[in-house]
């Protein structure tokens, strides 16, 4: 017996028609019409709006090969509850909370990720209005916009950071999709397919889009260099190609997370059983990597003086880090293999 066929009994039993249940999970009656003719699938919080409303499992829901005879009651669930132990079975209210959680913290910490971006690029900016002669007047002097500059972009970072932390820490007891297997049910993981296949075309959008501004962040500073433009017009290119490079990294961030959510629960590309294995055994290298980064750049920045110049370190940084991650991935491969 087949989804559609269980809500058209479970609504008759209720002495229901389309359009009053419709009116009880607060959509179209045209909905409820799709749903018993089979055209469409409800999204897994209609699922459990329906586990509700009808008082039955989930899994009698999703399963076809539950029938009437195997009329179940629903489990007890609370939102936000941690997850059953890896490697057994996901719920399909375990599932609707992970990706509702990661849909509410990604635009959080991608805005985190561009706050440290954006903090930089001010510290530039304001070189733009430090007169480079002795003929020039200005209301900054280069060692007023560089305190005030200074100010900003630790400001800007301890923003960021904070989003990164206080969100990330929010997603930590998922961190056993990305190393552990589990067995999601056949039904929901029909239902998780067809929410990542409408989201494809946004995730596409935003990588194009991200791609986009990253060329496009250096054209000012290639017309800059054409036109034979001035120092002060060179500060000015490399403060927009960072604020550029942060809002194509708010794209890349935002989408990402959300298209890796679904994967994760699909256990398809980054997350199939053998990537997971890896993953475990390479987790804490990002950890250790980006530490140790974090204290060359303080290290340097305050012992330098020199915070317009050391954030290019960042940049470095990220590139050297997936070539330094691609290897150590390689080289834990090999260990599997071996």
């Amino acid at each position: 017996m087949n989804l559609a066929d269980k809500i058209i009994y479970l609504r008759k039993q209720k002495n229901w028609s389309q359009e009053e249940l419709a009116e009880q999970l607060g959509i179209s009656r045209q909905s409820v019409s799709k749903w018993e003719s089979q055209t469409s699938v409800p999204d897994l919080d209609k699922i459990l709006k329906l586990s509700k409303i009808f008082d039955v499992s989930t899994d009698f829901l999703l399963k076809d090969d539950l029938d009437l005879t195997d009329f179940e009651k629903p489990e007890t669930v609370f939102a936000e509850e941690p997850l059953e132990e890896p490697g057994k079975h996901l719920s399909a209210k375990d599932a609707d909370t992970y990706l509702d959680l990661v849909a509410h913290l990604a635009p959080k910490i991608a805005l985190g990720v561009c706050l440290c971006i954006i903090g930089p690029a001010l510290l530039i900016g304001l070189q733009c209005f430090v007169p480079l002669n002795g003929t020039e007047t200005s209301f900054l002097t280069e060692e007023s916009a560089s305190a005030f500059g200074v100010v900003l972009l630790l400001l800007f970072c301890a923003a960021g950071v904070f989003l990164l932390i206080s969100n990330g820490m929010r997603l930590s007891k998922y961190e056993f999709f990305e190393t552990d297997p589990f067995v999601l049910d056949m039904g929901i993981q029909e239902i998780v397919t067809d929410k990542k296949t409408q989201f494809e075309s946004v995730f596409r959008k935003c990588t194009a889009g991200g791609t986009g501004l990253c060329i496009l962040s250096v054209i000012p500073l290639m017309l800059a260099y054409g036109f034979g433009a001035g120092e002060r017009m060179y500060i000015l290119c490399t403060s927009i190609l960072l604020f550029l490079i942060a809002f194509a990294v708010t794209l890349f961030i935002w989408s990402g997370m959300i298209h890796g959510s679904f994967d994760k629960l699909l256990e398809v590309g980054d997350y199939t059983k053998e990537n997971k294995k890896i993953n475990k055994k390479t987790g804490s290298f990002p950890g250790i990597y980006w530490c140790i980064v974090t204290a060359i750049y303080l290290g340097i920045s305050f012992v330098t003086d020199r915070w317009d110049f050391s954030w290019i370190i960042w940049p470095v940084a990220g590139v050297l880090f997936a070539a330094l991650h691609q290897i150590v991935r390689n080289l834990a491969k090999k260990g599997l293999h071996s």
